[in-house]
């Protein structure tokens, strides 16, 4: 008969509890109509038992009976529906016997049918509310002919046909007036409830929309048509170093070179397996990121195109792996190349170098074929040197991995570059060292080879002074970060790209196989080097290691010497100078 407003009560609170006030509040709400009644009957502020009405003091009993026998049902169904249905009907019930007993058509107490119609507004639906308020009217028009016709005893004097007609036809009006009102009141709390409920519904498929394109871990932008970007999620952020705040409101087509070329190609096949794309992407660093990426319309709900999604990957890593595999390769090609030309080189380059050296013990000392056979001597050493190196980067030693703290290795490198002819007054050399210690598990000679390499690379970049900043940092993921940064020349863009190929054209009049050498060793410690360089500011490269990586490399098949340690390179590099 009557539905509940189960939004209103699933939004204030649980079922139960409602019910629960609803028992209370009643037992209150009669107890303060006795106190009042009571006050009312008696006139005065002397209360006796004897001034008590007896109808609101039974009504009273009863509701305290009811209250009991509410509670006892309330705790053991749980179908509370149809108690919340049963307490109005009661409730209707009883004022009309209190109406009755206390003066039918002239009872003070017509005025609580409109009280009950307006609570179950809160309880019930619209449609209810108003079955409500026809029940109340049929109550009293039921008590009103039954008292009219002498059916029922009628405690109060006799009315007259027209003033009952009267009295009945203006409660009757009032009572529904009142029920269409509550009805209204119960529509506009059922619908903010109903708003209520789908604004949550719609905040939680907003989060769980957001968590869903922030959990991907692909990149993914959306687009409106012209291009601005204003969804970019976690991931996107991840690949190409802009915060999403940052690329919100950015045109996808500056950010993305060449898409717009793309875009045209991947809508023309539209419908069709998409077409992927690649394209560099300069983060805000200035580092080039390589990524892969798939273009396609994005549609509104009227099924109309409002933008563009694009979905895309870093491909960097499977791109530089690539090129590791690629450079291996040559690596091989020349290690195998490189055993059998070493050994053909350094055998009549032995013989030379013994034969000149017995030449120069026969001459005078200060004769000019002295000189020229000491440049003779000269040349085949730095010949030998270049071959060492050649093998060093063919052949890398196994390495033989011990704990070392990297801030001492950056030190002693620092303390024999000072001592370098390269190095003037003009240069400066800081070291950015944390305060404790940074172990990791490196092979001693071939890291700090590394460190001087890069360092005398930097100091030769810089002929006339400028400034070299070492900086050691641990990262997290158990990794360290050794940062060299200079101010000198800086390289252009292809010349970055071929930076460690194996005689590559050097800047600084080397062989080539200096940072090739580099570049072999720190993939040896399961590293990675990054080069960043601008013409006429300087160059960065950042070197990151993890503190253990030790690993098993495979063994030359030539026993050739080892590649030179640093001091050895320092004594090379002074014997160049001198």
């Amino acid at each position: 008969m009557f539905s509940l407003n189960d939004n209103l009560l699933r939004t204030n609170g649980s079922l139960a509890q409602k019910v629960q006030s609803l028992i209370i509040g009643r037992l209150v709400a009669i107890f303060l109509l006795l106190v009042t009644s009571w006050i009312w009957y008696s006139g005065s502020t002397e209360f006796t038992l004897q001034s008590i009405p007896q109808s609101p003091l039974l009504i009273f009993i009863i509701s305290v009976g009811l209250t009991v026998v509410y509670f006892f049902f309330l705790r053991l169904s749980k179908e509370l529906q149809w108690q919340v249905r049963a307490q109005f009907i009661l409730d209707a019930l009883l004022i009309t016997w209190l109406v009755w007993r206390t003066g039918d058509l002239t009872s003070p107490y017509i005025t609580l049918f409109i009280v009950l119609i307006g609570v179950s507004s809160i309880f019930l639906r619209p449609r209810s509310t108003i079955l409500m308020a026809l029940l109340c009217i049929g109550l009293f028009l039921v008590l009103t002919l039954l008292v009219a016709t002498g059916l029922v005893e009628s405690l109060s004097s006799r009315q007259p046909t027209g003033k009952i007609l009267q009295i009945v036809s203006f409660h009757s009006i009032a009572f529904l007036v009142v029920g269409l009102l509550a009805s209204r009141l119960a529509d506009r709390r059922s619908s903010g409830d109903e708003l209520i409920e789908a604004t949550k519904t719609l905040q939680n498929l907003r989060a769980l929309h957001e968590r869903i394109i922030e959990s991907i871990r692909s990149g993914l932008i959306t687009t409106d048509l012209e291009g601005n970007i204003f969804t970019f999620n976690a991931a996107a952020s991840e690949i190409t170093g802009y915060k999403p705040e940052e690329a919100r409101g950015r045109s996808l087509f500056s950010m993305f070179g060449g898409i717009l070329e793309d875009l045209d190609v991947a809508l023309a096949e539209e419908g069709e397996v998409q077409p992927r794309f690649e394209a560099n992407v300069t983060t805000p660093q200035g580092f080039s990121v390589r990524i892969g990426y798939s273009v396609s319309k994005l549609y509104s709900e009227s099924n109309e195109a409002s933008g563009y999604i694009v979905t895309f990957q870093d491909l960097t890593e499977i791109r530089s792996m690539e090129e590791s595999i690629r450079r291996k390769d040559r690596l091989a090609a020349v290690g195998r190349v490189g055993a059998g030309l070493a050994h053909e080189i350094r055998n009549p380059l032995g013989a030379m170098r013994g034969a000149i050296q017995v030449l120069e013990s026969s001459m005078p000392p200060n004769s000019i074929h002295t000189d020229l056979m000491g440049i003779i001597l000269r040349e085949s050493d730095r010949l030998n040197s270049i071959i060492t190196n050649f093998l060093s980067y063919a052949k890398p030693r196994v390495g033989n991995f011990v704990e070392l703290d990297l801030r001492d290795s950056i030190r002693d490198t620092v303390k024999l570059l000072r001592h370098s002819p390269d190095v003037k007054e003009e240069h400066s050399i800081a070291e950015n060292l944390p305060e404790t210690p940074i172990f990791i598990s490196a092979d001693q000679t071939q890291i700090q080879q590394v460190f001087w390499n890069l360092s005398r690379n930097a100091i030769q970049a810089m002929p006339n002074g400028g400034t070299l900043s070492i900086t050691l940092d641990a990262k997290p993921n158990n990794r360290v970060r050794i940062i060299f940064e200079d101010t000198g020349k800086g390289m252009p863009p292809e010349r970055v790209e071929q930076l460690f190929e194996p005689f590559a054209t050097s800047t600084t009049g080397g062989t080539g196989l200096g940072l090739s050498i580099v570049y072999q060793i720190i993939r040896d410690h399961n590293g990675t080097i990054t080069v960043k360089s601008i013409e006429g500011e300087g160059t960065t490269i950042t070197i990151e290691l993890p503190r253990d990586s030790s690993r098993t490399t495979s063994k030359p098949d030539l026993a050739e010497p080892d590649a030179p340690s640093l001091i050895e390179a320092y004594l090379n590099v002074k014997k160049e100078g001198s």
